[in-house]
């Protein structure tokens, strides 16, 4: 497991008790207490061991609590205590470059107490309580301070301000502000009303965070990633949905946007997926560089594992968990981009949590508020202005679904659809033809060409939405010419529609497909990704009107040049290369003319 630097916290979690009752009857992650004193969503200790738990339903004198560890060897009648806060995360300097599991535990901590298996009834702080930061405030005393406002800033990683805020739901005069070493924990300075302000603060991952005003995604992400940034762009702010089934490239595409998006902030939630895949993530990433600053990407990003072996409550909470710290990163004003992988396995989780609870099933067995649950999810994503700042900051989601079989028309991706405004579906035959990214180009769409085109427009071309309309238009008419193909053969097409087959050929393979492991093709600025484009679809109307003057099909096919366009994916030279390959074709159907 790749570590944090060592923090060992000396710090023990202590929690007072409001009320206490007993336990009554255990169903797996989900146990009924007697006699104890709650409210919705309130943290308990269940057991003589403490395992964390969370109220989900209160029935007469029954509290029932879902757990979030392995209850295995609970008997009736151990003692329930009842904390009387709900689930909450730590925020403050220390988030970056940690690796939690779904309730905020840091893994690298519990290795150090447990070894390589977690252990139940162990509690580690979110945060590094002993580790002490270097504070400079930047608001003097006497100033009168709301919700968001900046107090000073602390260095949390090299070379990344991290803002200290007043929390949202405090605000009064300042009377005592110090710049100085401190921990999370110590007191920063003090408002006339007696509130502490610290480093650190704590917020209820099921309450958003709210924004002073929400706007328009018109701002495109940059993903590196050619299908996604062409034809189907998603917005700073927004939402999309990657559905596919086992083996399509979910995990991969996932992992392709949390390197290479132009986001600030990374928050990747593994959420039930398997573990050799998030071993992956946590190996790689404390080892790769960020492309912008050339330090460990680690410095700007927070991983959440909460593999399918873990405990399913504690899955349920990790996206809350995720979605929690990006809020607060975007409230000092940075671009946040959250990966959760997958969203099936959370809504399994809400299944199964469900059917423990015999509550009425909706479709599928899944409980009748999934499209709601789903719904409040997504919707804590967009861009606007936070709370004591100018400056707009952004929470783009984009969620991976797991259809069993594929099977778009399953629950979990239909009530996405519902929510979503950008859609990349991963089909298993692209996959099985080794064309990766396997998007589906007939299948996906993008409901955000219209909000970004001014921004195409100004920072890379005037024509950009229309160099997009003719490459979907020749794809479009490639599918339904494959149709007649399958029945008479490609050679008993029109000369015109088998130039259609060749030009749709160059666009999916030397645009549409890119290896994700190639030093140099893993990535592709927005200005390359267009100059493929628009030298392929030059090479089209080069090619019609060498066709309209009665220059055979054969001998257009013939020529070689254009299938030098795919060399310039791979090479840092890629501007001199395809003006090369233009001259190149331009000089063979010259002499054709001839």
């Amino acid at each position: 497991m790749a570590k944090n630097e060592k923090t060992k916290s000396k710090t023990k979690i202590t929690e007072k008790a409001v009320s206490k009752g007993v336990l009554f009857r255990i169903a797996g992650p989900v146990v009924v207490a007697k006699h104890l004193a709650a409210r919705m969503y309130d943290v308990v200790r269940v057991g003589n061991e403490k395992l964390m738990g969370e109220v989900i339903q209160i029935d007469g004198d029954k509290v029932i609590i879902q757990v979030y560890e392995d209850t295995t060897g609970l008997t009736p009648g151990e003692p329930v205590i009842n904390t009387g806060k709900p689930l909450s995360v730590a925020l403050g300097p220390g988030l970056l470059t940690s690796i939690y599991d779904g309730i905020q535990r840091p893994l690298p901590i519990l290795e150090e107490k447990m070894g390589s298996y977690i252990e139940r009834g162990v509690d580690a702080p979110g945060l590094p309580f002993d580790k002490k930061w270097k504070f400079s405030a930047t608001t003097s005393v006497g100033s009168m301070v709301n919700g968001g406002d900046v107090l000073g800033t602390v260095e949390e990683t090299e070379g990344f301000v991290h803002k200290i805020m007043v929390p949202p739901n405090l605000k009064g005069k300042l009377v005592a502000l110090k710049s100085g070493t401190y921990t999370v924990e110590e007191v920063i300075g003090k408002l006339d009303n007696g509130a502490e302000l610290r480093l650190m603060h704590y917020w209820p991952v099921r309450s958003a965070r709210r924004l002073r005003k929400k706007l328009s995604p018109s701002t495109p992400l940059i993903t590196g990633q050619r299908i996604f940034d062409t034809l189907f762009p998603l917005a700073k702010g927004g939402v999309a949905a990657i559905p596919g089934p086992f083996g399509a490239g979910k995990t991969v595409s996932q992992q392709q946007l949390a390197k290479w998006c132009d986001a600030e902030i990374i928050v990747y939630i593994g959420c039930g997926e398997r573990g050799n895949e998030m071993t992956e993530v946590l190996t790689e990433f404390p080892h790769m560089k960020d492309p912008k600053t050339g330090r460990p990407l680690m410095n700007r990003t927070v991983l959440i594992a909460n593999t399918s072996n873990m405990p399913v409550a504690a899955r349920e909470a990790s996206v809350y968990t995720g979605i929690t710290i990006a809020e607060y990163y975007r409230d000092m004003g940075y671009d946040v981009a959250l990966m959760a992988d997958s969203t099936s396995r959370w809504a399994e989780a809400m299944r199964e949590i469900s059917s423990r609870l015999e509550e009425m099933p909706g479709e599928e067995g899944y409980p009748a508020y999934l499209s709601t649950r789903l719904a409040e999810f997504y919707e804590r994503a967009g861009i606007g202005i936070p709370l004591g700042t100018d400056k707009t900051g952004s929470i783009s989601v984009i969620g991976a679904v797991s259809p069993p079989g594929g099977d778009f028309s399953e629950p979990v991706t239909q009530n996405t659809l519902r929510v979503v405004k950008t859609f990349w579906a991963l089909d298993a035959k692209l996959a099985q033809r080794r064309h990766f990214p396997s998007i589906n180009w007939l299948t996906s769409y993008s409901l955000y060409h219209e909000a970004l085109a001014p921004w195409y427009r100004e920072h890379v071309s005037e024509d950009w939405p229309d160099v997009i309309k003719q490459l979907m238009i020749i794809l479009q008419q490639e599918e339904k010419l494959l149709e007649i193909v399958q029945l008479v053969g490609s050679d008993a097409l029109p000369d015109r529609e088998q130039l259609i087959l060749e030009v749709a050929r160059l666009i999916r393979e030397f645009i549409l497909q890119q290896n994700a492991f190639h030093d140099i093709d893993t990535y592709c600025t927005i200005e390359k990704s267009y100059r493929l484009m628009t030298l392929i679809l030059k090479y089209n109307t080069i090619a019609q009107a060498a066709l309209a003057r009665g220059i055979h099909v054969k001998t257009i096919l013939g020529l070689t040049a254009k299938d030098k366009i795919a060399e310039a994916k791979f090479t840092k030279e890629w501007k001199q290369h395809l003006d090369t390959v233009e001259k190149d074709i331009e000089k063979e159907f010259a002499q054709l003319r001839e």
